[in-house]
C-alpha cells in the first residue's frame, strides 16, 4: 500500500534517516516510535505525500484516501460540532455539501442546463450512498459521543469548546472519513480513559490501516502488531505489540553490546602484536597481513549511550496519620450537583486513585481538597504536618517564565546549586544544552516536564496529581511512576494511564454526578471485582 525504498531524508547537517525500506499493508496496525525529534514527524508527512526524500523513493497507489490526525486544530467557529465534523470528513463530507447544493436546482426543471444538473445529481448521490453517507450524521453522533461528547456538546457552537475538545472534534472526523490509512499522532492525548477505552476498541474494529504514535502503552499493545522505530538514522520494523518490541530491542542491544566488545577486544590484540614487531624483518610479512585484514573488517557501531531517566524523591517530612479529611462535601455547577454530601478519609502513605465518566467531578474533587475552590457545603481538613502540593494540567500550560529551564529552576529554588538542579533537569529529560531552551518556547509535554520537575523537588509529602502524565513520554512516564513508586508520602491522582494505574494506585474512588464509592484495593483488583476497566465500561473479551 505504502513502500519505502532506501529513502534518505537529511535537515541541514542531521540524517534524519538513511536506507529506510519498508511496506505499510492494507489493514495493519502500525506504532510509529522514536525519541523527539528522531523524524518521526517527517515519515508522517512522506506517508501523506506532503514531503519527498532526498533519496529513495515512497509509491502508494493513486486513489488512496489518507485522514491525519495532528496535535492542532484550526480556529472553528460558527457551526455546530456536528456539522464540523461532517465537513472535514473528507470526500464523503464534500458530497453531503455538493448535493445540499444541487437539491434547490432540481425544482428549476425548465433551466437550459436540468438535464446536467440531474446526471450530476444522480452521480453524486451514488457515490454519496456507496461511502455510507445516509447514516452520515448517525454515524458522526456515535464516535462523537464515544470520545465523551454529551448531546449538547454536539449540538452547540464549536467555538465553545476548549482547545482539548476540539482535539477530539478533530480526530472525530478522521474516524468518520474512513480512509483507506490513518495517520494518528498522538490520539490519546486529551481523552480520559472512556474514551480511550471506546478509541481503542475502534480501531482494533475498523478494516482501516492505522499508523499512529502513542504514548499509551496499552493502547499500543492492544491496538498495534507492527512498531516502526525511528532511531539515529536508521528504521528498523519489529513484527508484534510495543511489550514484544521492548524485548527484542533490549535484547539487540544487549547482543549489539557484547559483539562490539568482542570486536574490541580483537582488534586491540592484533594492534598490540603489529605494534609489538612492526620493526622486526622477520615478522614483516605477518604484520602486513594482520594489518590488511584489520583494515577490512567491517567494524561494529559502538552502541549509544542510553540514559534511563531517573528522580528519586528528596526525603520528605513525616505528616500526621489522618491526612485529608472530607465532610459532607457540596459542590454544584448550576443546576448540576456534582458531589452531593462526598465524605472521605485519606490516610499517610495511601495512592488514593479518583476514577470517574466525565462529568462526575474528578478534576473539581482534586481542586476541593487542594482548596483552589470552596465547597457550596462542607469541610475539608488538611492532617498535622501535611506540607501539599497540586498538580494540574494548566500549571504546565500556564509556564510563560522569561528565562530558560535552568533559571525557572533557580528561581523557584535559590538555596540550591547548579548541580542538583542541572541532575534534576536531566531526570526530566532536559540534559546538556537543552537547560537553555527559553520556557516560553517549550512544547506541551516539555512543560509538563518542567512544572513536575519542580513540584516534586519542593519535598512535599502530600501530593495532589490531575493527569499528569499527560503529554509525557513513555521514558519520562516511567521514570516519573518509579520515583512515585518510591515516594515516602501520601498521593491522591487522576489518571487516564492504565500501567500508572496498575502500578501506583492502592485504593479506588469511584465518582458519578453526585455519587462515590469507595474500592478498598488495588486497579487491578478493583478490574477483576467489578469486570470493567473504567466506570461504565465493560471490558472486551478478546483484550483481558
Amino acid at each position: 500500500m505504502i513502500t519505502f525504498s532506501k529513502v534518505q531524508k537529511q535537515y541541514g547537517p542531521q540524517i534524519l534517516f538513511s536506507g529506510a525500506s519498508f511496506q505499510i499493508n492494507p489493514g495493519e496496525k502500525v506504532g510509529l516510535v522514536g525519541a523527539n525529534g528522531s523524524g518521526k514527524t517527517t515519515l508522517f508527512r512522506m506517508m501523506e505525500g506532503t514531503e519527498t526524500a532526498d533519496k529513495g523513493s515512497v509509491e502508494r497507489p493513486a486513489r488512496l484516501t489518507i485522514g491525519v490526525f495532528r496535535q492542532d486544530v484550526g480556529d472553528w467557529r460558527g457551526r455546530t460540532v456536528l456539522e464540523e465534523v461532517v465537513a472535514g470528513a473528507g470526500e464523503v463530507g464534500e458530497l453531503a455539501k455538493e448535493l445540499a447544493e444541487l437539491e434547490p436546482l432540481l425544482s428549476h426543471s425548465d433551466a437550459p442546463d436540468f438535464d446536467d444538473v440531474l446526471n450530476r445529481y444522480g452521480d453524486v448521490q451514488e457515490r454519496f450512498a456507496g461511502l455510507g453517507g445516509y447514516d452520515l450524521d448517525a454515524r458522526a453522533a456515535s464516535i462523537l459521543a464515544g470520545l465523551g461528547l454529551n448531546q449538547e456538546q454536539i449540538e452547540g457552537d464549536i467555538g465553545a469548546l476548549s482547545g482539548g475538545w476540539k482535539m477530539r472534534v478533530a480526530l472525530a472526523q478522521v474516524l468518520l472519513m474512513q480512509p483507506d490509512v490513518m495517520l494518528l499522532d498522538e490520539p490519546t492525548n486529551h481523552l480520559d480513559l472512556e474514551s480511550i477505552l471506546w478509541l481503542e476498541q475502534f480501531l482494533r474494529d475498523c478494516k482501516n490501516t492505522v499508523v499512529m504514535t502513542c504514548h499509551d502503552r496499552d493502547v499500543m499493545n492492544r491496538v498495534v502488531r507492527r512498531i516502526i522505530e525511528v532511531d539515529g538514522g536508521a528504521v528498523r520494523v519489529f513484527s508484534g505489540d510495543y511489550d514484544f518490541y521492548e524485548q527484542q530491542r533490549g535484547e539487540a542491544e544487549v547482543r549489539l553490546a557484547a559483539e562490539y566488545k568482542a570486536q574490541q577486544a580483537m582488534l586491540a590484540k592484533e594492534e598490540r602484536f603489529i605494534e609489538r614487531f612492526r620493526g622486526q624483518p622477520s615478522k614483516s610479512s605477518a604484520v602486513q597481513s594482520r594489518a590488511r585484514m584489520i583494515d577490512k573488517i567491517e567494524r561494529v557501531a559502538e552502541p549509544a549511550k542510553v540514559f534511563e531517566q531517573r528522580f528519586d524523591f528528596p526525603p520528605c517530612a513525616r505528616s500526621g496519620d489522618r491526612v485529608i479529611e472530607a465532610e459532607g462535601l457540596f459542590k454544584s455547577y448550576g443546576r448540576k450537583a456534582v458531589h452531593a454530601g462526598l465524605d472521605l478519609l485519606v490516610q499517610r502513605g495511601e495512592r488514593l486513585a479518583v476514577m470517574g465518566e466525565n462529568g462526575s467531578g474528578k478534576s473539581t474533587l482534586i481542586s476541593l481538597l487542594a482548596g483552589v475552590i470552596e465547597p457550596d457545603a462542607g469541610s475539608v481538613k488538611i492532617g498535622a504536618s501535611v506540607q501539599m502540593t497540586w498538580f494540574a494540567q494548566q500549571h504546565a500550560d500556564n509556564l510563560q517564565g522569561r528565562g530558560t529551564v535552568l533559571d525557572e529552576l533557580e528561581a523557584r529554588f535559590p538555596m540550591d546549586g547548579q548541580g542538583a538542579l542541572r541532575r534534576l533537569a536531566g531526570a526530566f529529560s532536559f540534559r546538556g544544552e537543552e537547560v537553555d531552551k527559553p520556557v516560553s518556547a517549550l512544547s506541551g509535554g516539555e512543560k509538563t516536564r518542567l512544572a513536575l520537575a519542580m513540584m516534586l523537588y519542593a519535598r512535599p509529602n502530600l501530593l495532589l496529581l490531575d493527569e499528569p502524565t499527560n503529554h509525557l513520554d513513555l521514558g519520562t512516564k516511567r521514570a516519573l511512576l518509579n520515583a512515585l513508586l518510591g515516594y515516602e508520602g501520601t498521593v491522591v491522582f487522576v489518571s487516564h494511564d492504565r500501567a500508572f494505574l496498575r502500578a501506583l494506585a492502592t485504593r479506588v474512588l469511584e465518582l458519578s454526578p453526585g455519587k462515590a464509592w469507595e474500592y478498598p484495593g488495588t486497579y487491578p483488583e478493583y478490574v477483576a471485582s467489578t469486570g470493567r476497566e473504567a466506570p461504565g465500561m465493560r471490558i472486551p473479551a478478546n483484550a483481558r
